[in-house]
């Protein structure tokens, strides 16, 4: 059996996390993926999986050996790239996450121009509100907003990215303006839910410091766009990105409050799974998300 598919199957299923999702990635059928493990870890003579009827897990040895093969099956792919079509000829699939609002206003326009520059590049695109686990579902590329978590992930600063307190002029006029953060307490806020917040909370800078709120209302939600569309119709106070409300501020829909005390900006991030041995395809699309963001006209609409 031919060694390489044996390494190129093993990192398959660990990324995927089943031999069944390794499997139809593939294209093969899930005995064919149990055989060559079998075969792998008869050949090395070591256990890399631990298969369950419900899970599935690395060994000590698995996760080590798996790095290994990451690193090796990253220097062929680089090696390959390297002497085709003057090393300029990107190729393989890229599977690419980013928050669904900003996804699809920010990221999803950027695929076209990209595939027409990379014509042997496939890439799936996934737009999700929820804290997605790059690693352990398979990405190569994840573009968040706002506060990193701590993690193991490597993060490329994008752009700045600031937000905003806001809410209808109607709203304001029935209930009154918030002055200071702390009193927001009054006020009904629309939060995002906490199985969909990537943040600490809504910033703001008062006596120079930043202090993070979780301001309450009657309703919070998981998607951002709703969260969005609700403060439109008058329901409440909302904490977006300027991205999300410019337009609305400029056509007077919506005020800024508490301006005052608005907090340093946070950042637009891609991260990674790791930092080395990228593949060729993985590196223009870091570059290509650089130059959109680095742009006047993205900075200057965006984030002013």
């Amino acid at each position: 059996m031919d060694k390489f598919k044996q390494l190129e199957s093993f990192a398959l299923v660990a990324t995927r996390g089943s031999l069944t999702a390794a499997a139809r990635a593939e294209g093969v059928a899930p005995a064919i993926m149990s055989r060559r493990m079998d075969a792998l870890e008869a050949r090395l003579g070591v256990k890399l999986l631990v298969r369950t009827t419900r899970r599935l897990a690395l060994t000590h040895e698995g996760s080590a050996f798996l790095e290994d093969c990451q690193r090796l099956l990253a220097d062929l792919a680089n090696a390959e790239a390297g002497v085709s079509a003057g090393g300029l000829q990107a190729s393989g699939h890229l599977r690419i996450t980013a928050p669904a609002g900003f996804g699809r206003r920010h990221v999803a326009p950027l695929v076209p121009d990209f595939l027409a520059r990379h014509p042997e590049v496939t890439l799936s695109l996934n737009l999700s509100d929820r804290v997605v686990d790059l690693a352990a579902e398979g990405f190569d590329c994840g573009v968040r907003v706002g506060d990193l978590p701590d993690s193991s992930l490597v993060s490329v600063r994008l752009a700045d990215n600031r937000r905003l307190c806001v809410a209808t002029p109607d709203y304001l006029r029935r209930h009154g303006i918030p002055l200071h953060p702390g009193d927001l307490v009054r006020f009904d806020c629309l939060t995002l839910s906490s199985e969909a917040s990537q943040t600490r909370g809504w910033a703001f800078t008062v006596d120079g410091q930043v202090e993070y709120l979780r301001p309450g209302g009657r309703v919070d939600c998981s998607d951002g766009q709703v969260l969005h569309d609700w403060c439109l119709r008058g329901l409440g106070l909302a904490w977006r990105s300027t991205w999300e409300v410019e337009a609305d501020i400029a056509a007077g829909r919506l005020v800024e409050v508490l301006g005052n005390f608005a907090a340093p900006p946070n950042g637009i991030h891609a991260m990674l799974p790791q930092r080395k041995h990228l593949p060729l395809r993985l590196r223009l699309w870091i570059d290509h998300l650089r130059r959109h963001f680095a742009h006047p006209a993205f900075s200057s609409r965006a984030l002013a």
